[in-house]
């Protein structure tokens, strides 16, 4: 007995297994990082902070999240790695304490028209079952339900070897799937607008064909009027029910035409081939102009735009379809499903609850399940790839978030804190790229990056708690504390653009006049219909310039010099020094190192293992061939141009023997949005997602309009840069450009001139102008949730 209590009353020497309480990392080199070393404590919350570009991806996703998941796909099989994206090992020396890493970015999910916001969070799979099994009248499994499965049935005769002889049988089969047959489960179908195709008031004689290439005197010209289908000098508008159906639809046809065998096809079936089979991006302007102008896409009137079948839909549960629950708002969908009582069910109904309820409590109850996941802003996606992880038992793991605060209003963050810290409390790391204060003040540890950005960046400038963050001299902690102040006197509209009925997605009618000549905010909590407002009765119209928060395309041969088109002034400016073709200059055409095609590197395909990247050793990784370095353009060879950073280029183009005015115009622009230090030559992979946005904005800088709308034009910016960002909002107003911006961040609402604020709630709660005005009123009146927030962010 006494021995019981001796050794109780003994402490106990800490386990060998518990001493493993951090992440360390040791000489990592990833993108800009400069020999970066970190100890990161487990089961805490830290953030990592800096400017834009100085490396707080390279480090948390390039390094540690990269390496963790390498490992974890390196203990299946080569069989299974085979199927799997390979990665390559990080350039770090030391990487120790990792455990398996959950990374939720924030790329915006895939555009495919099949992916809705049900499918992406598998509570379509459990709908279906349920519909499957409780629906009346039972029509199937839950394949009947998805509109992702074609209805199919087949019959025919198989051989069968049985005892030696071989047999013949009569098989069939049948499926039964959910796909609507006439759109095929997108929901919408394409038409063709005739008006956009032809004149009808003229015959094809007279020109009637108003397609880019189908002029009268053209080859497409005389097959249309030589084919003897119908008479070319007939108006179309006069034509026979046949002839109309010849002249657009008619299969292909041997005919001959001036003694030339040829084959007759309709105008449709030809145009579609032709031109709407190739990717819209690569097409001609003049053709992606009729392109937009001639499709015409429409809601299918065969299920009213629910992608699903005729069966599908008539099978119910308590007078509610499957179609019918997508369309809910997942909040009263959720209430639906709660007030299911069916105990042999009650698994699948507990299952589908707790989903439901995830979505509203991350602040999403207002999306509807048939909403098509291309659609959702970058950080509605984010928030929707977390939904798998909430109801998650797994602990001791390693969760990565890269900014998950982007598009919340400041009433929403509050709700994202809470769920960062239960995932951190359940015994979890938790890792967040992060910009804003309100995120960053729940950090049990931070990171701060820079000092500045790219090649001045990629060096740990503070490390410990938010206070001591608060207390140092780095650019983070001196603008932590930062308030914007209310503008003492705002700009005089010149004029005002009106939007009338506005009922895109949860718009309830809005009557709205938008100022011009001046800097608006449109804000609201998020799902309130901001996006809806402007993309849906502004963006579009002529003269109105949209920056979206789609991502810029571009692969490892993509640079800020060919996306922003600055390469073209370049190649030809040393291309009439030296008299010369101007493709020499180009790694992508005839100038490029024929080792390596023009990459710089030389990758090697090593099947399921990573692959190796080597400098290529006869361009040295300048990626032309050797002649075209002898030629030179105000004493610098194309390579030594490349290697420049954006702002040593604008005084090399700006003046002197070098000044090359079409250059330098598109460097101010890159200049003017704060990447002054980002590389002419840098791969586009390699650009943070704030710096891409901001690479984004310049290239639309220089199109022709009086009108800009800005989508969220803060993501992924610091708070150094948000001072940046309005100086160049001021110039473009100044300039007399009328600037729309959706926008949640406090400091742009102080700065701006107008306010239209949309409420009060988010879905079938908001789509209401709750409050329109100068910011200083709507400190004042604080009626609106913003209008509150706004006033404790200015000290109103």
């Amino acid at each position: 007995m006494s021995m019981a209590k001796g050794t109780h009353a003994q402490s106990p020497a800490l386990h060998a297994a518990d001493s493993h309480d951090l992440i360390r990392v040791h000489g990592a080199r990833v993108n800009n990082l400069r020999d970066v070393s970190v100890e990161l404590p487990k089961r805490r919350l830290t953030v990592f902070t800096g400017v834009s570009g100085s490396g707080k991806s390279s480090l948390v996703f390039g390094t540690i999240a990269a390496e963790s998941q390498r490992m974890i796909n390196e203990t299946y099989s080569t069989f299974v790695q085979g199927f799997m994206p390979t990665l390559a090992r990080p350039e770090v020396d030391v990487l120790d304490g990792l455990t398996t890493a959950i990374i939720v970015g924030q790329e915006r999910m895939g555009g495919d028209a099949r992916s809705t916001v049900g499918t992406a969070t598998d509570a379509n799979a459990m709908l279906r079952i349920l519909f499957s099994r409780l629906g009346k009248p039972h029509i199937g499994s839950a394949k009947a339900f998805s509109f992702n499965v074609a209805s199919i049935s087949g019959a025919g005769a198989v051989t069968v070897e049985r005892g030696g002889e071989k047999v013949k049988e009569r098989r069939s089969f049948s499926i039964v799937g959910g796909m609507c047959p006439r759109c095929e489960g997108r929901g919408s179908v394409t038409d063709f607008d005739l008006t956009a195709l032809y004149d009808d008031s003229k015959s094809l004689s007279e020109g009637a064909l108003i397609v880019p290439g189908y002029s009268v005197d053209g080859w497409y010209g005389r097959i249309f009027r030589g084919c003897g289908f119908f008479n070319p000098d007939k108006p179309i508008r006069k034509f026979t029910k046949k002839e109309l159906h010849d002249l657009l639809h008619k299969a292909p046809t041997k005919i001959k035409v001036d003694g030339v065998n040829l084959t007759y096809e309709g105008l449709i079936p030809k145009i579609q081939k032709s031109m709407l089979s190739k990717d819209i991006d690569s097409l001609q302007p003049h053709i992606r102009a009729f392109v937009e102008r001639a499709m015409t896409f429409t809601s299918c009137p065969d299920c009213d735009g629910t992608r699903l079948s005729e069966a599908a839909r008539s099978s119910k549960i308590k007078k509610i379809s499957i179609a019918d629950a997508c369309s809910m708002q997942i909040s009263d969908l959720a209430e639906w499903v709660r007030g299911l009582n069916e105990p042999s069910v009650a698994p699948l109904l507990k299952a589908l609850g707790d989903t439901l309820d995830s979505f509203v409590e991350i602040g999403l109850g207002y999306l509807g399940l048939d909403r098509p996941a291309g659609t959702l802003s970058g950080g509605e996606a984010q928030r929707v790839k977390m939904i798998r992880h909430l109801g998650s038992s797994l602990t001791d793991v390693t969760y990565v978030f890269d900014e998950p605060t982007i598009g919340l209003h400041p009433h929403d963050i509050q709700r994202m804190n809470d769920l960062l810290l239960r995932l951190r409390d359940k015994g979890n790391t938790v890792l967040v790229v992060e910009h804003k204060p309100e995120a960053i003040a729940i950090a049990d540890h931070v990171v701060d990056l820079g000092p500045r950005a790219g090649t001045e960046g990629g060096e740990v400038v503070f490390e410990g708690t938010v206070d001591g963050l608060r207390a140092s001299d780095t650019l983070t902690g001196q603008h932590l504390d930062d308030r914007a102040t209310l503008k003492p006197a705002v700009r005089t509209p010149t004029g005002k653009l009106g939007v009338r009925g506005a009922g895109t997605n949860n718009l309830q009618d809005v009557d709205v006049d938008i100022p011009l000549g001046v800097l608006t905010v449109v804000t609201g909590v998020a799902g309130s219909g901001k996006s809806s407002l402007i993309h849906g009765s502004v963006s579009g119209q002529e003269g109105v310039v949209t920056v979206d928060q789609a991502a810029i395309r571009g692969s490892r041969r993509s640079n800020p010099a060919t996306y922003t088109g600055l390469l073209d002034p370049i190649r030809k400016a040393f291309a009439k020094a030296n008299d010369v073709k101007p493709a020499l200059f180009s790694a992508n055409s005839e100038g490029a190192c024929p080792t390596c095609n023009g990459a710089g590197v030389i990758y090697t395909d090593l099947a399921m293992m990573a692959g190796v990247a080597s400098t290529c050793d006869d361009c040295e990784g300048k990626r032309f061939q050797a002649s075209v370095l002898d030629y030179h353009f105000g004493g610098r060879d194309i390579s030594e141009v490349l290697a420049m950073s954006v702002a040593e280029a604008e005084q090399f183009f700006g003046a002197g023997e070098a000044r090359t005015p079409a250059a330098q115009k598109i460097l101010q622009r890159m200049a003017d949005v704060g990447l002054g230090y980002l590389t002419l030559g840098q791969p586009l992979t390699t650009l943070s997602g704030g710096e891409r946005q901001r690479l984004k904005l310049a290239t639309h800088m220089a199109e022709k309009g009086g009108v800009y709308v800005l989508d969220e034009p803060t993501t992924g910016l610091h708070l150094a840069d948000v001072e940046q960002l309005l100086g160049l909002l001021d110039r473009l107003v100044d300039s007399g450009k009328s600037v729309i911006v959706i926008e949640h961040h406090q400091a742009v609402m102080a700065h701006a001139d107008w306010i239209i604020d949309l409420g009060p709630g988010a879905g079938h709660d908001g789509g209401q102008i709750v409050f329109e005005g100068t910011p200083a009123e709507l400190v004042a009146d604080r009626s609106t949730l913003t209008g509150e927030h706004l006033a404790a962010y200015v000290g109103g």
